[in-house]
């Protein structure tokens, strides 16, 4: 089997890439600069040119397109300039994936879409799954036109699993951003911290992605988050404890507002508790179901 990722030098694409080289999959990852692949991967992993002709020509049954492409929403604050290059990198990508398949001569067996639990706006009592519909915020749009860049390959015949990731913990990311704080006694959650947190295990990320790759029944949408969600409250308690440090020092929502505007209160002042509901019924079984155990993997 072949798999032929977008974003493959980004925090979940490397972590996915070295789970499908370790079940044998030949892997292809799309760059601008398809050198830094070879420095991030070594031998073994092909870089190629996002706007190379020849990568359409190895589309065929037995190949799995990933599509993870698309800028950070992390990083500070969102200007005008900052929010469309986040929308139209994915929406782009999305495009390109698709003008690629019109070239080929054969279809891909899957893709497997990129999106994020954002797209339920912010829902801070009430869980929800895959039957909900969008929310409303910038993220939310975001979302939504993120999946939408590759509906049509859905009309063309093409497998697509949509997968909505929640924060995902692993060396980097979301996690990486919070422990200073935590090591330095200053640890706790933005604003009332009455927020959901729908998080999940890397490790379970990229199980659940080869899970949806090698699974040929499966299709739509697919929350990647851990069955057992909680409110950043909690979060910060079970971290706190976890490192063995203070977790109550709450960060005042207006003095989140002032350093990070709109996405302070689209990203660390709200949030979802989103369930896994269909990767469940699918029968992925998840290593790491609850957030202690998930910590106490990547920090003790």
């Amino acid at each position: 089997m072949r798999a032929i990722v977008a974003g493959g030098t980004g925090f979940i694409g490397r972590a996915l890439i070295d789970e499908l080289r370790d079940n044998e999959w030949e892997i292809v990852v799309l760059s601008r600069t398809p050198g830094k692949v070879a420095e991030v991967f070594g031998a073994g992993v092909i870089g190629m040119r996002w706007d190379n002709r020849d990568w359409p020509d190895i589309l065929d049954k037995d190949t799995v397109i990933v599509n993870l492409a698309g800028e950070s929403i992390a990083g500070g604050r969102w200007t005008e300039a900052r929010k469309k290059r986040i929308l139209e990198s994915r929406v782009h990508a999305g495009q390109r994936i698709v003008e690629a398949v019109r070239l080929a001569d054969s279809l891909p067996g899957a893709l497997i879409q990129a999106s994020a639990v954002g797209y339920y706006g912010i829902r801070e009592s009430s869980t929800v799954d895959e039957r909900n519909g969008p929310g409303e915020g910038f993220l939310a749009e975001v979302a939504r036109q993120w999946e939408q860049s590759t509906a049509v390959l859905e009309e063309m015949g093409v497998r697509r699993a949509v997968i909505r990731t929640g924060v995902v913990l692993g060396d980097g990311g979301a996690l990486k951003q919070m422990l200073p704080a935590f090591k330095l006694f200053m640890g706790g959650p933005p604003g009332s911290g009455l927020q959901g947190v729908s998080w999940i295990h890397m490790a379970d990320e990229v199980g659940a992605i080869r899970f949806l790759m090698e699974n040929g029944e499966t299709s739509g949408i697919f929350n990647l988050t851990a069955p057992n969600p909680v409110q950043f409250r909690k979060f910060a308690r079970l971290l706190g404890e976890t490192l063995g440090r203070p977790y109550s020092l709450n960060a005042p929502a207006f003095a989140l507002r002032f350093l990070f505007g709109e996405m302070a209160d689209e990203v660390l002042l709200s949030g979802q508790l989103a369930l896994p509901s269909r990767l469940q019924e699918a029968g992925y079984a998840f290593r790491f179901p609850e957030l202690e155990a998930a910590l106490a993997d990547l920090l003790v």
